[in-house]
């Protein structure tokens, strides 16, 4: 961690786990090889800013979580209860930090794109923000017997998930003013009169609580889990300044593209088509012309970033393929060595091919250049 962090997270691994069974602390149970909580202290240290991690664990198993977490998550010994955890972990932050986001190490799949999107919600409302999901069942109210009492409108409904986040001051007193024990820190937050909306959730961030709910992250984390697929399209005239990239390949004698970067069109391409099929947005959101940094930058930095996000959030790339339109260049001749260059820096198959448009629109008049890619990207089995 690097700087003084005004985010933390508290992750609370403290619970015993029984309906999970495995004879130890839910915590420390094993996915894919890795530890519930070594993976939520994973996505925690993802995230886009730096952070201070505090993971709550119980006392008789501090010593094992120090030496499994080193230095990436400070550990504190939890309570008798759930409140009594989060407030040992509240205790050990920083002084410096202002934003809290409390998180169940048993949401060991959550993306470090979900916390940062908590943390800009709270950073934009100044209040409590709990990610939820719609609810897709009916609801019915029961009574003692079993009848059915009622149907309950699930538009009104929400599955509310972890990590969620507060402002750090407002957080404090609400739990300094807690007199019953609730279910989640939304209520806690609640009851002291402080406002929670709910943000969008995210699948990957169910609770794993029984052995169906492991073998389902299991399952989601196997070489054969289904890849998921994404489209990017990107498009860019002629008429920059230095030399024309093309698929991170520098073409001597050839017209510049235009753009706030090199213009290179597969490039772009393939990191729209990456980011949606991660479902991590598209590269205008994640790096935008607003942004400095990448001024005049190569489409290698863009795949190199990119790729960083799809692994932070517990992905990787399947294969990409390529459809490049435009008069010119003349691609064929450098095929192999464009697929041979971007296979390598995305560590996956990339096929590039290319076509003109028959004369037709600004492609077929020679005034820029269209690319059209898929991709396929699966769970990672390991952490990096």
């Amino acid at each position: 961690m690097t700087g003084e962090p005004s985010v933390a997270v508290v992750i609370v691994a403290a619970g015993s786990g029984t309906r999970l069974g495995g004879g130890i602390p839910k915590g420390f149970v094993a996915l894919g090889g890795v530890p519930l909580v070594e993976r939520a202290v994973h996505a925690a240290r993802s995230m886009g800013e730096p952070v201070q991690v505090v993971s709550v664990v119980p006392a008789t198993l501090q010593t094992r979580a120090e030496e499994l977490l080193g230095s990436r998550a400070t550990v504190v010994a939890g309570g008798e209860s759930r409140q009594q955890s989060v407030a040992a972990g509240l205790a050990a932050l920083v002084g410096s930090v202002r934003t809290v986001l409390v998180h169940d190490a048993a949401r060991a799949l959550a993306p470090a794109s979900l916390f940062d999107a908590v943390v800009d919600a709270v950073r934009r409302t100044g209040g409590g923000v709990v990610p939820g999901l719609p609810v897709a069942d009916t609801i019915k109210r029961l009574g003692p017997d079993g009848a059915v009492l009622a149907t309950i409108d699930r538009s009104e409904l929400s599955a509310v998930q972890t990590p969620q986040g507060f402002p750090r001051a407002s957080l404090e007193k609400a739990y300094g003013r807690a007199e019953q024990e609730y279910t989640d820190d939304a209520a806690v937050f609640a009851a002291a009169g402080q406002p929670v909306i709910v943000v969008p959730g995210h699948p990957l961030a169910f609770k794993i609580t029984t052995p169906a709910d492991l073998a389902r992250a299991e399952q989601l984390l196997a070489p054969g889990a289904p890849p998921r697929t994404g489209i990017g399209i990107d498009v860019h005239a002629f008429g920059g300044d230095g030399e024309l990239r093309l698929a991170t390949l520098a073409w001597p004698g050839e017209p510049p593209l235009a753009g706030h970067s090199d213009g290179d069109a597969v490039a772009h391409a393939i990191c729209d088509a990456l980011l949606s099929a991660a479902g991590l947005g598209d590269i205008g959101e994640r790096f935008g012309t607003a942004d400095p940094r990448y001024a005049g930058a190569e489409g290698a930095v863009f795949l190199r970033e990119t790729l960083a996000l799809l692994r932070a959030n517990g992905f990787e790339p399947g294969n990409v393929s390529v459809q490049i339109v435009a008069a010119r260049p003349r691609f064929s001749a450098r095929r192999r060595e464009a697929e041979a260059a971007l296979s390598a820096l995305i560590g996956a198959p990339v096929s590039v091919t290319a076509t003109t448009s028959d004369g037709l629109g600004f492609t077929g008049r020679g005034e820029g250049v269209a690319a059209i890619a898929t991709a396929l990207v699966r769970p990672a089995a390991r952490l990096p």
